[in-house]
């Protein structure tokens, strides 16, 4: 990662510190939030995206570095929401906010930042972005939704899980791109090719993620192994075991998922083992990882492309 950022490694840091300085409110529960999730760090990907994105297309503006606040801005209000519906108490490696401040406090801080969010696109002065920023925010809160009717539901479809993480994750990925293709005066076209890439990009990220829930090290993550079936969410490393796995096999899951209990954890990733769970669902990961890398190919070779195809592959090539 540190030679992926190092193309954009200044601009990184002017990001960070506006990231700093918009955090600033005259209620000092926000800052103290705000500043708790946003100190914890994490990958930073898709700022970076935009960061990238741009300097591919002739070099990063000032509205670039605002526009990749923005997005981690975003982020950071879906993981501070996510974190209390999912009532999760571990990220990047600590207590989460809702964990440390109470669910209130973190739910009223996550609409904070969207609306600075907002507040930091208006300042752009750009329409098509904001318009393109809006319809993405609201596909996401979607998602959000879209997910939580479907925890503990055991009949959950590879289609359906496909929705669910292309709104939930992958097309914030598409946003970063398309933004920062757009403030760097691209085509439609362009800012649809770079979208594209986003999108199918931010699916391999996740469906990588769905693998280490079940193949990670906690210390390593940053958060619990097994998370995702204490909430109930039938991920496509479970979905496969459903297709093929034996019948002990197939009951475990769903007693698993619709009582959103991780009694049989060490079971299940055993199963998911055997049944090539992770194997399969690392495979689909490559397909949209491929499917990005195509995406890109138009571009003109440069530090900036080789690093967004370094982080394409990346993305693959994990254990956090």
């Amino acid at each position: 990662m540190q030679h992926i950022r190092s193309s954009v490694a200044g601009e990184i840091e002017q990001v960070n510190q506006l990231i700093i300085e918009q955090l600033q409110s005259n209620v000092p529960m926000v800052e103290n939030v705000g500043h708790y999730i946003v100190d914890a760090g994490g990958k930073r990907l898709r700022p970076l995206l935009a960061l990238l994105t741009g300097a591919a297309l002739g070099g990063c503006r000032p509205a670039h570095i605002t526009f990749a606040a923005v997005i981690e801005f975003i982020h950071t209000a879906t993981l501070l929401h996510d974190d209390v519906v999912d009532i999760s108490s571990l990220r990047r490696g600590r207590p989460t906010a809702n964990a440390t401040f109470g669910n209130a406090p973190s739910v009223l801080v996550g609409d904070f930042l969207y609306t600075r969010a907002f507040q930091l696109m208006v300042q752009l002065e750009n329409l098509p972005v904001l318009h393109y920023m809006a319809d993405t925010t609201n596909t996401i809160a979607e998602g959000e939704v879209l997910q939580l009717t479907r925890a503990g539901n055991a009949t959950t479809s590879e289609q359906d899980y496909l929705d669910i993480i292309t709104r939930k994750t992958a097309v914030l990925f598409a946003a970063a791109c398309y933004g920062a293709a757009a403030l760097g005066d691209a085509s439609e076209d362009e800012c649809q090719q770079l979208a594209t890439f986003g999108l199918h990009l931010g699916i391999a990220f996740q469906m990588v993620d769905d693998v280490l829930d079940y193949e990670g090290d906690a210390a390593t993550m940053g958060k619990n192994v097994g998370d995702d079936l204490a909430e109930g969410k039938l991920t496509l490393p479970l979905i496969h075991i459903l297709k093929q796995g034996n019948v002990a096999e197939q009951e475990l899951v769903r007693r698993a998922i619709t009582e959103k209990n991780t009694a049989d954890i060490d079971a299940i990733i055993v199963a998911v083992n055997r049944c090539g769970g992770a194997d399969y669902t690392r495979q689909r990961a490559r397909e949209h990882h491929d499917l990005a890398l195509a995406a890109l190919a138009p571009r003109a070779d440069g530090p900036a492309v080789e690093a967004l195809r370094a982080l394409t592959r990346l993305s693959l090539d994990r254990d956090h």
